[in-house]
């Protein structure tokens, strides 16, 4: 793809606006750690929601999205639509839970609910795990999305690639390390207005080409099933979801695995059922709880209802536009309809989209990843009296570091992928104690430790002592974890009961409490009732959302109607459920 001074303008003029954005808080992030890597506890909900929105939205995304939709249609998005169950159970369950905590990081939580030397152990293990190793093979995953599209647009030779990937990291590095966390929101404010922007515009120049001839033409030239919101339930295919090119079909099994356990049983990097990562971050971020609540609902509605559609509408058009690409670069139909649509300047608005995407996914990770080498390792076992200014300078030099682990995993991540899928797979069963640590005081540490190995030694055992597939090998994962962690809880002595007392009294959480308060002589809540009742509000709100803005995307305009019904109907019960 060629690009000429309009394209190298717009480019260039997004670039200084991120650097600018990261000098101009550089003072603010001075502050301690609190301020680099919660802003001061003082983001507005609509600051912190679209942030975490844009930190998901990563350069492959759009590929991905693509790659679904040409393997199964529209449907095939289930494979992530699925999430919005847990999302939302986020939302209204652990949002003003976080917030109240009081914590910098969701790995200092570990020894705020626990107590003890395995308590310490633990949260040490986990800032070192997710901080450096799972935090650098991510970014080394985006890398490659990103190192992908370079070498379609520019023709970058491979040996090359890292030198470029290399480049745009640095830039990252740079504002972010400046700014902390207070910097890197505001920049994924505005680049996700610019990346959702670019993807518009490219949906919109590519449907209405004369090859594809609007919706309709679209339509016309599809088959029927690519079209179909909803997977269908094969009752004689009970262990397996098709992966072939049609109709996207569940087998019990699957269908069971993917809508009725996942969203609470897994655990996966940024996504922690509960909330965790980045997400509990951002929620700690929050003025207060109901700000954190917001920031989590907007959340919820952007990335599952209002973000996909552009995305989908070019995966469809590719159907079309390049039906003899192999199967296993469809994905790419999203860059072919790039080159082939998109005039001078508006070249240079995608690429910028795409960059947008990669920074505001990168700059999270690393401002995320370092919080818990300072806040939970250096500061908590290292050098505990370390000054404010040496936490923050401390902090900017481990951003640095982390972008150059980062580089040497991507140069070797061809060969870590399948221990990237491993690692995801590994994660199942360990969400419920992630859910349950809120909501159940007997839950300890080592529960925390067990199901955090167990789902190890349940993988290896379905996978290579079995040779189980999915969904069985999941079934058997989490039923073994779930297995161990609770026969470890009673075996073991439960928390300090001082410790719990303490939390309590901080959190107040609902659920299994009742000895605690009454300990404290504080009285009991039930709220569980109409948290539930948000939580299913909540989701018909957004699943309404998402499908009447498709079914409006494909002028089906009786369906839309129903479906915007049930979004108003969702909304307004939603608005009474909030107030009372």
């Amino acid at each position: 793809m060629e690009l000429n001074w309009i394209d190298w303008a717009v480019i260039i003029a997004f670039l200084l606006v991120s650097l600018g954005i990261g000098m101009g808080y550089a003072k603010q992030a001075e502050k301690g750690v609190e301020h680099f890597f919660l802003g001061g506890r003082n983001l507005p909900w609509w600051i912190a929601g679209t942030s975490m929105v844009a930190t998901t939205f990563a350069a492959d995304t759009p590929l991905l999205v693509t790659e679904l939709v040409a393997k199964n249609g529209i449907s095939g998005n289930w494979l992530w639509w699925n999430f919005l169950i847990g999302g939302m159970l986020s939302t209204f369950f652990f949002a003003d839970l976080w917030r109240r905590a009081n914590i910098i990081t969701d790995v200092e939580l570990v020894e705020k609910r626990y107590s003890g030397k395995p308590a310490a152990f633990l949260r040490g293990f986990k800032a070192v795990y997710l901080g450096i190793f799972m935090n650098a093979v991510i970014i080394a995953w985006v890398n490659l999305a990103l190192g992908a599209l370079l070498k379609i647009f520019f023709n970058v030779p491979d040996e090359q690639l890292l030198g470029w990937v290399g480049a745009a990291m640095l830039m990252v590095v740079i504002y972010s390390s400046l700014s902390g966390l207070m910097g890197v929101v505001v920049t994924d404010f505005i680049q996700f207005i610019i990346a959702m922007s670019g993807c518009i515009i490219l949906a919109v120049i590519v449907v209405q080409s004369e090859k594809i001839g609007g919706i309709s033409g679209l339509k016309w030239q599809l088959p029927e099933w690519t079209l179909h919101f909803f997977p269908t339930l094969d009752l004689s295919n009970a262990d397996t979801a098709n992966t072939t090119a049609q109709a996207f079909s569940l087998g019990l099994g699957s269908f069971l695995a993917y809508v009725g356990m996942q969203w609470w049983a897994s655990w996966y990097p940024g996504a922690e059922p509960g909330g965790g990562g980045y997400i509990a971050q951002r929620m700690m971020s929050a003025k207060n709880e109901q700000h954190a609540i917001k920031a989590m609902l907007l959340f919820q509605i952007a990335h599952y209802a209002l973000r996909p559609w552009p995305w989908i509408v070019v995966g469809l058009c590719a159907l079309v536009l390049y039906p003899d690409l192999p199967q296993a670069d469809k994905k790419l139909g999203y860059v072919l309809a790039m080159k082939e649509f998109l005039p001078a300047g508006l070249r240079g608005l995608l690429l910028v989209a795409f960059l947008a995407a990669y920074m505001s996914t990168v700059s999270t990770q690393l401002n995320w990843g370092a919080s818990y080498i300072i806040n939970d390792l250096y500061k908590r076992f290292i050098r505990p009296q370390a000054s404010q200014r040496q936490f923050v300078a401390a902090s900017r030099l481990t951003t640095f570091l982390l972008m150059v682990v980062s580089l040497f995993i991507t140069a070797q991540m061809e060969t870590l992928s399948g221990a990237f899928n491993f690692m995801i797979e590994c994660g199942a069963g360990l969400g419920l104690v992630l859910i349950l640590r809120w909501y159940w005081w007997r839950v300890n540490a080592w529960s925390e430790i067990t199901a955090t190995i167990a789902p190890f030694v349940g993988y290896s055992l379905s996978h290579f002592a079995w040779h189980m597939e999915f969904p069985a090998s999941f079934f058997l994962t989490v039923s073994f974890t779930t297995a161990a962690w609770l026969a470890v809880t009673f075996l073991t002595p439960p928390t300090e009961w001082q410790h719990l007392q303490q939390f309590y009294r901080e959190v107040r959480p609902q659920g299994a409490w009742k000895p605690i308060a009454n300990s404290l002589q504080m009285p009991v809540e039930n709220k569980l009732p109409a948290l539930l009742a948000k939580w299913a509000t909540g989701l018909l709100l957004c699943y309404s959302a998402l499908f009447g803005i498709g079914k409006i995307v494909l002028q089906e305009w009786s369906s839309a109607l129903v479906y915007t019904c049930l979004f108003v109907a969702a909304a307004w019960l939603l608005n009474w459920l909030l107030k009372n």
